[in-house]
């Protein structure tokens, strides 16, 4: 949610580190950005409930926190742009485990101000034609199959038995693809591109990516009677959609 005041994009930096979150907070605010910061869990629900900010820089190790914990739970009910911040150590495997639960992009500590006002800027020039075009947060439909519904609007997923499902950006674009044209098998180039609307994400294979998706629709994974492989050519959704 822009700053009404002053038509700023609102920021909200989630870090444990006081002397971090004051220098970003600084640095973010003197480059045109109104900025909020976060401790931990409950400052960030505070703020989310007073409003969905424009952008999240988190960072993943908040003490006895988890950030990619918080991360889940954004994801869960938000599409807002995140961008993680990682260790040095375990910079790989955040930067992996991130991207597959849906941030937007990552800074490695210590990272350069310039360089975090550089992505942040990016990050919202990608969401600002997307909301403008209709194709983010403004899309109403609901798909129903199965049991299963879809809401757009709020991009969540809930399943047969009324419990949240939730979907990183990849899986959300590859289900799409698949409602859109049910009972049609479709190729992997056509949804390897499907899931290239978003650029930030990060594994490629389309094979993978069914899978994952496959986990979290079928009863039994190895047994699939949602998602069919079609020799040769790629997947087919079988499910009958509703579109409300």
């Amino acid at each position: 949610m822009t700053d009404d005041r002053t038509g700023r994009a609102r920021i909200l930096v989630i870090d444990d580190d006081p002397a971090m979150r004051q220098m970003l907070t600084t640095y973010l605010e003197q480059n045109n950005l109104a900025v909020l910061s976060a401790q931990g869990r409950r400052d960030m629900s505070s703020h989310f409930m007073r409003g969905e900010p424009d952008l999240v820089i988190l960072d993943l190790h908040l003490g006895r926190e988890e950030g990619l914990d918080l991360l889940r739970e954004i994801r869960a009910s938000s599409d807002v742009p995140v961008i993680i911040a990682t260790g040095q150590r375990r910079e790989e495997v955040d930067r992996v485990l991130g991207l597959e639960l849906g941030a937007d992009d990552f800074v490695t500590k210590p990272f350069g101000l310039r360089e975090l006002l550089a992505r942040v800027r990016a990050v919202l020039r990608r969401r600002s034609p997307a909301r403008a075009s209709g194709t983010a947060g403004i899309d109403r439909r609901r798909f129903r199959f199965g049991g299963w519904q879809l809401d757009c609007t709020a991009r969540r997923l809930t399943g047969p038995d009324g419990n949240p499902v939730p979907l990183t950006k990849g899986e959300y674009a590859l289900l799409i693809a698949f409602l859109e044209a049910p009972q049609r098998p479709l190729t992997r180039p056509h949804l390897l591109q499907a899931t290239r609307v978003h650029e930030d994400v990060f594994d490629r294979s389309i094979d993978v990516q069914i899978l994952r998706l496959r986990r979290k629709l079928e009863a039994e994974p190895g047994m699939p009677g949602v998602l069919q492989t079609v020799r040769g050519i790629g997947y087919m959704f079988v499910l009958p959609v509703e579109i409300a």
